[in-house]
């Protein structure tokens, strides 16, 4: 044990001295209270802290001792529908002890430590087990099924294994090691927050992850086991994006982490998840989430530990052949902390006062997403989709965090607050949003949606930037200067954000739609404008076109149910022919 003594307090860093033998990122802890903290400089017998605490009333001469362990999180069964703060105290169990403000020096187990859980073992006396080996499972909610692993660097022969109810700390069994030693096997491992987990295999993404948000999967996909990241001001929907992404995305698990969120916000998030209903299972949505909230008002140290504590826990699932999707809200705030933390080390700040290492650090969390062959026997697969939201100030994305972010992220969702002002959700901007992924899964969405898929939705862009170039026109000469091709292009256009782009989130059937009934939707957009074209070409007036009464029908499809879309499609269709054939006579008559 490693023992030291204060010398310096500075907000949430403290330098002590006398801690030559101590390692980096040693847990430490600090004073009488014994708040907790980790060693992240050190300088010949000093070394640097970063205390998770507050750390008003710590004086020069306190106590420090060093754990001589890192910073780690619990892993094993009652993660799920759990609410832990950045550094894995479990806030609901802190609140029944010690009331609603948080104390000092509070040391509470991640894991319930009197739960019990039923174990089925599915190895016995003589097995060997490798790293990632299954012992066995223990239904941990309704939906999921936890997988009980051979921790990582572990090999051995299994000489004892129990099925029956235990709590996360007793004995289910025993394992010898390849060096002799006889190890107890149990519940619950530990893995340090700041080493990714060690899997088998990399592979290509190649599979959507499909969210039912129209703008995303069409446009902008991102695959399972991909990075994303979603800027924009105050007031444009980042929330509420997170908020559809947590609920549709065909995931089997959401880790929601909000990294200094404001107190009101992420109060919404923890009333609304639990009443959210899962669409996939029709029980709660919590049953398949774990949250972590660090709010704004918490010390700024353990904000800069939350993402990492729940990245670490998303792998834990992942590494159980699970798709697992961690969303942070906002990696901004998790910058800032960075930054305050740099600045009191007196390091030479970068751009904007973010420290030189800022790139690297969010490169350190976007690459521990992917989709990877798992360790163990048995070649299960599994993936780690990161979502990271960012708050550029004033809404400015030249700014040094949401340029580091794009530089590593691979899909890019702009939000833009005009849009948002114009009541148009999401309000992704289609002109400088992009996914790098589209080309990779062109064949998953030729096999299971459609071959035209790639199609429409490039057409989608073609137009939309087509209408951008003559809205500089219009501005100028008005509407009237254009051609009839081009007030249909324009006509088309206006379609594919009135009716296919805005999304409601908060209505039944529009909340989410099914990819064939996207498919479905430009179908029915693009079909209305290729017969329009043939109808104007042979007489008709392009104003009679853009005003016929089965625009109005495609504009309300997104709100027909999911089970009636194809007969509603074919109506609309027969109509659509019927109505533009009308004109064409009309026309030729007079």
């Amino acid at each position: 044990m490693v023992e030291g003594k204060i010398l310096k307090v500075s907000g949430p860093l403290v330098i002590a001295e006398g801690m030559r033998n101590a390692n980096m990122f040693d847990v430490v802890r600090v004073g009488q209270n014994r708040l907790i903290g980790e060693i992240i400089e050190m300088h010949g017998d000093r070394a640097s802290i970063e205390v998770y605490e507050e750390t008003a009333g710590l004086g020069r001469g306190d106590r420090v001792v060093s754990t001589g362990a890192p910073l780690s999180v619990e892993l094993g069964p009652g993660l799920l529908e759990s609410i832990y703060d950045g550094i894995q105290r479990p806030l609901s169990t802190m609140c029944e002890r010690y009331g609603s403000n948080i104390q000092k020096g509070i040391d509470e187990p991640a894991l319930d430590r009197e739960r019990t859980w039923h174990f089925e073992a599915a190895l016995g006396y003589g097995d060997q087990v490798g790293p990632g080996d299954v012992y066995g499972t223990v239904q941990e909610t309704d939906v999921i099924l936890h997988k009980i692993m051979c921790p990582p660097k572990k090999r051995g022969t299994v000489m004892e294994l129990y099925s029956g109810d235990f709590r996360v700390t007793d004995r289910i069994g025993k394992l010898k090691l390849e060096d002799g030693t006889i190890e107890d096997i149990t519940l619950m491992q530990k893995w340090p927050v700041r080493v990714s987990r060690p899997y088998a295999e990399k592979l290509p993404p190649v599979e959507p992850m499909i969210t039912g948000q129209r703008v995303i999967d069409a446009l902008f996909p991102i695959a399972k086991g991909g990075t994303a990241c979603v800027p924009g001001p105050f007031g444009s929907g980042k929330t509420v994006v997170q908020h559809q992404l947590a609920k549709w995305s065909d995931v089997d698990l959401v880790v929601y982490i909000g990294c200094g969120e404001r107190g009101n916000e992420m109060t919404d998030v923890l009333r609304e998840f639990p009443e959210l209903t899962d669409p996939r299972t029709g029980k709660s949505l919590m049953e398949r989430t774990v949250l972590i909230a660090n709010t704004s008002d918490m010390p700024v140290a353990a904000r800069e530990a939350s993402i990492y504590t729940g990245i670490t826990i998303a792998e834990y699932y992942r590494d159980m052949g699970y798709s697992v999707a961690v969303i942070a809200d906002s990696t901004s705030r998790w910058a800032e902390a960075l930054r305050e933390m740099s600045g009191r080390l007196e390091e030479m700040p970068g751009e904007e006062g973010y420290p030189a290492y800022l790139t690297s650090r969010l490169a350190q969390f976007y690459e521990r997403a992917g989709k990877v062959v798992c360790l163990g026997a048995d070649g299960r697969q599994g993936a780690l989709s990161a979502i990271g939201a960012v708050s550029p100030q004033g809404g400015d994305i030249s700014e040094p965090v949401t340029q580091a972010t794009l530089r590593i992220v691979k899909v890019f969702w702009g939000l833009d607050s005009s849009l948002a002002y114009r009541r148009h959700f999401p309000a992704i901007n289609w002109l400088n949003s992009y996914s790098l992924y589209r080309d990779r899964l062109e064949p998953w969405f030729a096999e299971h949606v459609s071959g035209k898929w790639m199609e429409y939705t490039g057409r989608c862009l073609k137009t939309l930037q087509l209408e951008a170039d003559l809205d500089e026109i219009v501005k100028l000469v008005g509407m009237d200067a254009l051609s009839s091709d081009d007030r249909l292009t324009m006509e088309s256009a206006r379609s594919i954000r009135e009716d296919f782009l805005q999304q409601n989130a908060f209505e039944g059937e529009d909340s989410y739609t099914a990819l064939d009934k996207q498919f479905t939707m430009m179908e029915l957009v693009f079909a209305f404008e290729d017969k329009a074209r043939r109808a104007i070409a042979d007489g008709a007036d392009v104003e009679a076109v853009s005003n016929l009464p089965v625009r109005e029908d495609i504009g309300r499809f997104k709100a027909v149910p999911y089970a009636e879309y194809k007969a509603a499609a074919e109506r609309i269709q027969a109509e659509m022919t019927e109505q533009l054939n009308g004109l064409v006579s009309a026309a030729r008559q007079s």
